[in-house]
């Protein structure tokens, strides 16, 4: 009897969460980028992975939608077209896969504006062979909004 109530209690936890990522324009800044800074400028990378590039489109995932497209570089991530649902703690992400797990294992860039067409983010000697996708995703909800699957 006591997993029958689990249930609800669960589900309601994970909505309340999921709400975390609605349409609220507040925005945590103060979170700092452990590995990349917003710039248009490039930072130093081997040469190497300078050399290499990979790009990929958007798509929206778990019912949030995301569009545009993802060109990376070692030096650089560039989106281009980008849009997104809104959320107050939206991040990007150089992951292996897009589910939670590929998301706390990869690579978090920078804050991303859910409604600007064009941001370029500097990457500090990325290893690109080592991620498969660019990731959109509300930290704050844990909740991934969409991917581009990078070729």
């Amino acid at each position: 009897m006591r997993k029958i109530a689990f249930v609800p209690v669960a589900l309601l936890a994970v909505g309340l969460s999921l709400a975390g990522c609605g349409s609220t324009a507040s925005s945590d800044a103060s979170k700092p980028s452990a590995t990349a800074t917003p710039s248009s400028s490039s930072t130093s990378a081997t040469p190497a992975d300078a050399a290499v590039t990979k790009t990929g489109s958007f798509t929206g995932l778990n019912e949030k939608k995301v569009a545009g497209s993802a060109k990376v570089t070692g030096t650089e991530l560039v989106l281009s077209g980008f849009s997104s649902d809104e959320g107050p703690d939206l991040h990007v992400y150089l992951t292996k896969g897009t589910d939670e797990a590929a998301v706390a294992a990869g690579m978090r860039i920078d804050a991303v504006a859910y409604d600007k067409a064009m941001q370029t983010f500097a990457l500090k000697n990325v290893d690109l062979s080592q991620y498969t996708d660019v990731v959109i995703h509300c930290d704050k909800a844990k909740a991934v909004f969409g991917a581009a699957a990078l070729s």
